[in-house]
């Protein structure tokens, strides 16, 4: 019971990073404005694959699962920290200081696993064609897709149900803009030495062993340079370099926030990276694949001509 009130009653107090300066209205809008557009981004590329036929293929099924993650990651966080800036309040109770860091921890590691899913795709398309079909039939894709978000989701399960597992009773203050899970325990009264060391083994697990798997990508550059076609080397160029670049932004971020020492790095630089890959990221993401990939283009002016056209004929 006094677990209970101390905790589930008294809720936690995010510092934020912004108060309400000039400069940092400013900031907030241009947040939202990030916000709007990765939103509006990833939409569009989940809509666009499942609605053309010509993008129902594994590369594309794949995409459509990353611009998922970026949404839900983006809707976890962001919501929250413009509704205790607008309001002036800077509470979040037990109840949706969980829920974020389930969901959040879910679908950072869900992406790790899907990350790793899609250079062993590209790997498969571009050292193996011939076994392309048979390797990423519909089945195997969907069951290692399923096995990502279940992975992922068990982390989430794990950290959440850990984090509250201590009782609080010192100060609430999380010098956050969300609850981001390492920044709890510290609050805790109790000793939390083996919640982080289990902490850093799950990175280990969720991070280091993705990465192992995406230097895959050496035989995929290797196979990339010795190809004879011109355009076929342009083509697997841009979709290596795609997947390369958001890989690189997303796990530097990762690593330096959770296996990284912490006393390498102060609150505020953990606040900017923390900012970079929970907005910034999945703004990206939306733009490197859109931007760079011409079906995805095609696909998106199909759709938008076909709007057009409906616009005419009921006028």
């Amino acid at each position: 019971m006094a677990w209970e009130n101390q905790t589930f009653n008294s809720g936690f107090i995010l510092l934020g990073i912004l108060n309400h300066s000039p400069t940092h209205t400013f900031l907030f809008f241009l947040v939202l404005a990030i916000f709007s557009v990765a939103f509006m981004g990833n939409s569009i590329m989940v809509l666009l694959i499942y609605l053309d036929t010509q993008l129902h293929t594994p590369m594309y099924f794949l995409l459509s699962q990353l611009s998922l993650m970026d949404l839900m990651l983006i809707c976890t966080t962001i919501p929250k920290m413009a509704f205790n800036y607008l309001s002036g309040s800077k509470s979040i109770s037990t109840a949706g200081c969980a829920t974020q860091i389930f969901f959040y921890v879910s679908v950072l590691g869900s992406k790790c696993f899907l990350l790793a899913v899609m250079a062993y795709d590209r790997y498969i398309a571009i050292c193996h064609p011939l076994r392309y079909t048979n390797l990423m039939r519909p089945k195997i894709c969907g069951l290692m897709i399923a096995l990502s978000w279940i992975l992922g989701s068990t982390d989430g399960i794990i950290d959440a149900v850990a984090t509250f597992s201590f009782s609080y009773c010192g100060s609430r203050e999380i010098s956050h803009f969300f609850c981001e899970f390492p920044s709890i325990p510290i609050l805790s009264c109790n000793d939390t030495s083996i919640f982080e060391k289990v902490l850093f083994i799950c990175c280990i697990v969720m991070l280091v062993f993705p990465i192992a798997i995406i230097i895959a990508y050496a035989q995929v550059i290797l196979a990339v340079i010795h190809m004879g076609s011109g355009e076929g080397r342009r083509i697997a160029f841009m979709t290596c370099s795609s997947h390369l670049m958001v890989v690189g932004m997303y796990d530097a971020a990762a690593l330096f926030m959770y296996i990284w020492p912490t006393s390498d790095h102060s609150p505020t630089q953990d606040k900017m990276v923390s900012v970079f890959y929970t907005i910034l990221t999945p703004m990206l993401n939306s733009f490197i694949y859109s931007l760079r990939n011409k079906e995805v283009t095609r696909a998106f002016m199909k759709i938008l001509g076909k709007g057009k056209s409906g616009e005419r004929v009921t006028s």
